[in-house]
């Protein structure tokens, strides 16, 4: 798992723009800006990417939302 954290973390800093929540949209990018013959492997790449940056945005939705009002964790699921 070392290795996918990794790669991830190299591409992101890289290219923080190109990648989004979405994985299908993840999986292409990484056929174009990188090199990975393994279909698994840019699988689970794309994966934790997507996986990091919703967490991200979650992260990022609670902090503003604790300012205001208080907002529980399953209206976040439900919104999502």
């Amino acid at each position: 798992m070392d290795r996918i954290k990794r790669i991830s973390n190299e591409l992101l800093e890289k290219y923080p723009d190109k990648f989004s929540t979405d994985f299908a949209e993840n999986k292409e990018v990484i056929k174009q800006i990188a090199v990975v013959r393994s279909k698994l492997l840019r699988n689970k790449i794309a994966g934790y990417i997507t996986s990091y940056l919703h967490r991200q945005a979650v992260e990022k939705e609670m902090a503003v939302t604790s300012e205001g009002e208080e907002i529980t964790e399953s209206e976040l699921v439900e919104e999502g």
